[in-house]
């Protein structure tokens, strides 16, 4: 026996070393495969990462990206910013020592294959900023090792699984954010006993938040930003171990979780954009690290408690547009790390501290909107790095200081609708870097310094509404009449008023009137303005009783005799209108013009538009039908549009017949002049990006506003006057046109049937309203009224931007302008946003119209708002805070 043990041992101990060394030869060409197999699944290397990656390398030398251990096994694949694009392989289960899977910044789409469970070393996988879809892979919490999970910026859809959190006790960190999440937050992230953080930001979340979120002993990073979160946040108070805490953009109720600004570890509290009332109670400590304090945009009142002083380091302050009063704690001015001081928008009064001007690191100082009184202390400008000083609205009087010059940073410098007096100091052409100029409506006198000219950074300049005199500078009359309105005394290009007829130089201001004075004339000519105003409407009036009534009873039906020229048209017309032609003869002509590609004045998703004109100078819009949608005969049509003449909207363009045949439909419409929104706001031939369009100059804010509050109407009209409710499911800008006095007349109402065919995956190809569409009528075709608000969101912040919905400014590049908007606004830079022309001008109001876009484009239709509400706010705003 021990001789066969002698023989057979040896055998055996050659047999395990023969199959361990096959195990190491094997294996490494093994992973190659394996990787190869991965790279054969990407459809696009745009910078040729992956170029390194050949049968003939060695994975752990001579792939890009690709990393090993010490026994020559694949450990980590980093590819960061890469663009690659395609799908993830499954072949990558094979690599049973992977630990690190970073894909940050590629194009990938699919999901996560199922496979991948297999991959129990794993303790870092990092998937953001991909376009990966679906539900959050339920296998994740089935890895024991998971240290850092990273699922941001993709396009995940569902609620988070509770499945998700089930094994996470060696969990860190989770990132969910930017993405289609809905849902509860589930009560199980409370397994996670060593989660630092959590990032669920940006999705459509709903619910409260757990309330044993703060039995997780070492959380200190939390940011639910971008939700429809409610409920009270009191559970908070227990995460005393809190760095990071980002309530912001919620609807959050209650009080604010103020007591953790004490906390030993605290930098970051933003609590902006929710429902938070009361006070700012007194806190007696606050943390060494505190810097970033946002508790902006809520309900909060009382007076700004003196132990904000207690924050050392702080270099972020917002508290603005809440219900705060009281004064400006002169202790603030101790606070010498502040870069931002935002407290715009509340009922804070009494005068700006002498000592601001100490904080010498200071960049933004945002006062706007307040009760100031007093001057603009001269020390402000010992502030040399600011770039913004916004103290317009104010009650503020004196000189404005001769040495701002020494603010060589400025970029922004707002001082308009004060009680300012003085001159404009000279040298204010020498803030090189200065973008806004405002200091209209104030009491400025003297002539404006040429030196303004040297600002060539401008974008927005306003001096109107002061008492300035003298010649325009050559140097600023591009800015327009606006800039320079409401000065009596100023005179020459761009203002009407000539210069000529002043002598030895002196000007207006100067000359004496021989019979009436400037104010009297004024009042003489707004009277009779008032007047002739008062007689047009009760004519317009009065004409449009009778043809309402006339509308009422006329119905016209012709079907003219056959014939064989092909400008006849042969079928059934219906017309409602009185003032169009009703024989047949004039029909004859008119519709040659259907003929002739000159008349074509657009097209969109259910067909072309020509401008037919009758004899008389009659002109209407007449829509060629190119689809039916889902419209199958005559008596159909006849009955959708039929029931669409009696509907009569001082803001809805009136139908004005239809005329059917079995091979040719069309809609009458009344004709509007001033084209569609969309071409005056960006240009016909608007190219790339908003930035380097040419609009229309004549679109400016009072305008726009009208046409937002215009288009408003139209649709409340439409969903609560209307019985049925209409909707209208198309709204664009190129839908919403401009009469002669630029208001707004909404178009294709009532027409949803017309709209090519849905199907099961959404939109299809003709329907041309990208970047409208509410998400659940591209993703589900749920229709309602909320679709409508939506689409009418996204006009909002086109009209206050200037912006196309979606552009792309450069090559695979996508913007999307809620995101983008949402974005800036976030960050605490809405101005950044507006429309070049705009920038400066009424900024309270266009801050209010675009966080209410935003609040129209929430992704959850619920939390959007009726149009009826939408016309209530937009006049609150028109009439301002009083009304």
């Amino acid at each position: 026996m021990s001789r066969i043990h002698q023989f057979v041992l040896p055998h055996a101990l050659l047999f395990l070393i023969f199959t361990s060394l096959k195990i190491s030869i094997v294996s490494p060409a093994t992973e190659k495969e394996i990787l190869l197999q991965f790279k054969g699944n990407i459809t696009d290397d745009p910078f040729n990462i992956l170029s390194s990656w050949v049968s003939s390398a060695n994975p752990c030398e001579n792939f890009s990206g690709v990393f090993c251990n010490s026994d020559g096994f694949v450990d980590k694949i980093v590819l960061w910013n890469t663009s690659l694009g395609g799908v993830l392989s499954p072949a990558l289960s094979g690599l049973k020592s992977l630990r690190v899977l970073t894909l940050f910044g590629n194009r990938f789409s699919g999901n996560i294959p199922l496979e991948y469970v297999q991959i129990q070393t794993l303790w870092k996988i990092n998937v953001s900023s991909n376009a990966l879809s679906g539900s959050i892979p339920e296998f994740i919490g089935d890895l024991p090792n998971i240290r850092l999970l990273d699922f941001s910026r993709n396009g995940y859809s569902g609620q988070i699984p509770s499945s998700l959190f089930k094994y996470c006790y060696r969990t860190k960190f989770v990132s969910l954010s930017h993405n289609n999440l809905s849902g509860l937050i589930p009560v199980s992230i409370a397994n996670c006993t060593y989660l630092e953080g959590f990032d669920f930001s940006f999705n459509n979340l709903t619910g409260e938040l757990p309330s044993q979120i703060c039995n997780i002993p070492v959380l200190d990073f939390i940011s639910v930003r971008g939700n429809t979160i409610t409920g009270s946040v009191d559970q908070i108070l227990k995460c005393q171990s809190m760095r990071h805490l980002d309530l912001s953009s919620n609807v959050f109720t209650g009080l604010a979780p103020f007591g953790s600004l004490g906390y030993k570890n605290i930098s970051y509290f933003n609590v902006s954009h929710n429902d938070f009332q009361g006070e700012i109670p007194e806190f007696r400590t606050c943390g060494e690290g505190m810097e970033f304090f946002d508790a902006s945009w809520n309900v909060l009142n009382g007076e700004i408690p003196l132990s904000i002083t207690n924050c050392r380091n702080l270099k972020f302050l917002d508290l603005g547009f809440n219900r705060l009063n009281g004064s400006i704690p002169t202790g603030i001015t101790d606070l010498q790390r502040l870069l931002v001081i935002r407290l715009g928008n509340n009922s804070i009064d009494g005068m700006i501290p002498l000592k601001f001007w100490s904080i010498e690191l200071l960049q933004v100082l945002d006062l706007h909107n307040l009760n100031l009184v007093g001057e603009v202390p001269d020390e402000i400008s010992n502030c040399q790095f600011l770039r913004l000083l916004d103290v317009s609205g104010n009650a503020l009087e004196g000189d404005i200081p001769q040495t701002l010059y020494n603010m060589t940073y400025l970029e922004v410098l707002d001082l308009h609708q004060n009680h300012l007096h003085g001159s404009i100091p000279p040298t204010l052409g020498n803030l090189s870097k200065l973008q806004i100029l405002d200091l209209s409506q104030n009491s400025l006198s003297g002539s404006i310094p040429p030196s303004l000219g040297n600002l060539t950074n401008l974008i927005h300049f306003n001096l109107s509404s002061n008492n300035l005199s003298g010649t325009v500078p050559l140097t600023i009359q591009h800015f327009g009449a606006l800039a320079f309105l409401n000065n009596s005394g100023l005179c020459g290009s761009p203002l009407e008023t000539s210069c000529s007829s002043t002598s030895n130089g002196t000007t207006p201001a100067s000359k004496k009137p021989k019979v009436l004075s400037v104010s009297a004339i004024i009042a003489i000519v707004a009277a009779a303005v008032i007047l002739a105003g008062v007689c047009v409407v009760s004519i317009m009036n009065i004409k449009a009783r009778r043809r309402r009534k006339d509308d009422e009873t006329l119905v016209v039906e012709s079907t003219p005799l056959g014939s064989t020229e092909s400008n006849v048209i042969i079928g059934k017309l219906v017309l409602f209108s009185k003032s169009l032609p009703s024989k047949y003869e004039d029909w004859e002509a008119g519709t040659k013009a259907l003929l002739d590609k000159e008349c074509l004045i657009g097209g969109g998703s259910i067909g072309s538009v020509y401008r037919t004109t009758f004899e008389g100078g009659v002109s209407i819009a007449v829509k060629k039908l190119e689809t039916l949608g889902r419209i199958r005969n005559q008596e159909e049509f006849e009955l959708e549009i039929g029931r669409l003449g009696n509907i009569r909207h001082p803001n809805l363009v009136a139908f004005q017949g239809y005329y059917w045949s079995t091979t040719m439909q069309l809609i009458l419409s009344e004709f509007v002049p001033n084209g569609n929104l969309y071409d005056n706001l960006h240009g016909v031939n608007y190219p790339g990006t908003s930035t380097g369009g040419v609009g229309n100059s004549e679109l400016h804010w009072a305008r726009r506003f009208q046409i937002a509050l215009g288009t408003a109407r139209a649709l409340s009209y439409l969903h609560h006057d209307c019985k049925p409710p209409i909707l209208h499911l198309n709204i664009k800008s190129t839908n919403i046109l401009l009469d002669e006095n630029y208001e707004p007349k909404l178009s294709d109402y009532g027409l949803a049937k017309l709209l090519p065919i849905l199907d099961n995956y959404g939109l299809t190809k003709f329907h041309n309203a990208v970047g409208y569409v509410a998400p659940e009528l591209a993703q589900s075709l749920r229709l309602s009224e909320k679709c409508d608000v939506y689409s009418f969101g996204v006009i909002l912040l086109e009209l206050v931007t200037g912006r196309k919905p979606v552009e792309s400014p450069v090559a695979n590049e996508v913007v999307v302008l809620c995101e983008y908007v949402r974005e800036f606004l976030e960050r605490g830079s809405a101005s950044a946003c507006f429309d070049r022309s705009l920038r400066g001008f009424a900024e309270n109001e266009l801050i209010q119209v675009m966080k209410l876009g935003l609040i129209c484009t929430s992704e959850v239709p619920s939390r959007r708002p009726s149009m009826a509400e939408v016309v209530q706010v937009l006049e609150s705003i028109r009439n301002g805070p009083g009304s």
